[in-house]
């Protein structure tokens, strides 16, 4: 079944592209048509570009307070993903990519998902009612001096 839709998405979306670039250019003529789609392109690189190095900080930070950036490793996989739609010509790949650059939404999207767990929680942890305690593990180094 995944693969029929992936056939008619590769299918039918430049399909629909086509349709729509057509119908625009009748509208408003082939030559702003072009520009409008050079423009679309070229604003979203900049925009990718820009949230790109703030989600690169953002990264960063979380490194050095020795935190795992898993959430924001997903959050630049949607904005890599942003930037590949905005980038192929046609207003409706441009309105998904535009889309995709709205920080709630990316947030959304992520946390629909993916389940966020405490780091090192098993599911004996997650399962453990509050009557019984969880173990507290703290792993460590040691050397013996007689």
């Amino acid at each position: 079944m995944p693969l029929i839709i992936l056939l008619a998405l590769l299918i039918g979306l430049p399909l629909i592209e086509i349709y729509v670039l057509i119908e625009v250019g009748s509208e408003i003529g082939a030559l702003p048509t072009i520009g409008l789609s050079i423009l679309t392109a070229v604003l979203g690189t900049w925009l990718v570009r820009h949230q790109g190095f703030g989600l690169l900080l953002r990264v960063r930070e979380m490194t050095d307070r020795g935190e795992v950036p898993a959430l924001e490793v997903l959050d630049g996989a949607l904005l890599l993903i942003a930037g590949f739609f905005l980038l192929l010509p046609g207003f409706l790949t441009d309105a998904v990519g535009f889309l995709l650059l709205i920080p709630p939404l990316r947030r959304w999207m992520v946390g629909r998902y993916v389940r966020v767990l405490p780091v090192g929680a098993s599911s004996e942890s997650r399962d453990a009612g509050p009557a019984q305690e969880r173990a507290r593990i703290i792993e460590g180094d040691y050397r013996r001096e007689d």
